[in-house]
């Protein structure tokens, strides 16, 4: 590679990755402002109580969104690092060989909304969960019985051919992009889109197990992203899906028969 692209792909490189940290950060700034802002039960008796005060405005409902879109980009733009990074890069080397330039900014704008898109999805569901007197002050499962079930199906998922598939998709940034490329600003949209649905397609139960612990749990957002994170990019990351699938598993029967 011509020392001018190698600097050229350097500089590019420290831009988009500092450019996703604060994206990131952006994230998990508007998820603790809203996670210190929410309302906490001081009783048990609040804890039953709460449930069942009123039905949610629509502010409530946006306030809500907000927080789900604003976790999503906190949690999986670190996970969509490597595919990002990848895109700059072969995006660099194909301009270098006189075909477009695209920016990146299309690539990850189409990625996130396919991600708000899932926000709209699991708002709407909370909101149904909420109606139902299914979720707890916190915005967990009330009964364990569903919390158990939850934690089952996402450790069952972990090795179902479905999320093998998707996996296999997200931890390839070069063979996804190759394979799919497209020229152009469409070309990157299309990219982008697809990319975030196998993300979605891979994550989507993982992000289910939210409502387990409670949506405002910080550790719990922390830990899922973690495990994201190390099941994307690390070596043996696969593996420790798959682990992971079988303690959930075990947690979920155990959950399951405490309750019964």
């Amino acid at each position: 590679m011509r020392p001018a692209l190698q600097a050229l792909l350097t500089r590019e490189r420290a831009v988009v990755g500092g450019g996703l940290a604060v994206l990131g950060a952006i994230g998990w700034l508007v998820l603790v402002r809203l996670a210190a802002t929410m309302p906490r039960a001081d009783t048990a008796m609040d804890a039953m109580a709460m449930p069942h005060l009123r039905p949610w405005a629509p502010v409530d409902v946006l306030l809500l969104f907000v927080m789900w879109a604003s976790m999503m980009v906190a949690m999986m733009v670190p996970a969509a690092a490597p595919m990002i990074l990848t895109f700059t890069a072969v995006n660099r080397r194909r301009a270098a060989a006189g075909r477009p330039l695209v920016h990146t900014g299309a690539f990850v704008a189409a990625y996130l909304l396919v991600w708000v898109g899932y926000s709209l999805l699991a708002t709407g569901a909370q909101s149904v969960m909420h109606a139902a007197a299914l979720l707890s002050p916190t915005m967990a499962t009330a009964t364990p019985h569903v919390g158990g079930a939850v934690l089952v199906a996402a450790g069952v998922f972990q090795w179902t051919p479905l999320k093998r598939a998707c996996l296999v998709a997200c931890r390839s940034p070069l063979t996804f992009l190759m394979t799919r490329w497209r020229e152009g600003g469409r070309g990157a949209l299309r990219l982008g889109l697809q990319h975030g649905l196998y993300c979605v397609g891979c994550c989507w139960l993982l992000m289910a197990l939210l409502f387990v612990a409670g949506v405002m749990n910080l550790a719990w957002v922390a830990a899922i992203a973690a495990f994201v994170l190390v099941e994307r990019v690390a070596p043996w990351g696969a593996g420790v899906g798959r682990l992971g699938g079988a303690a959930l598993v075990a947690l979920g029967v155990t959950v399951l028969v405490r309750a019964a």
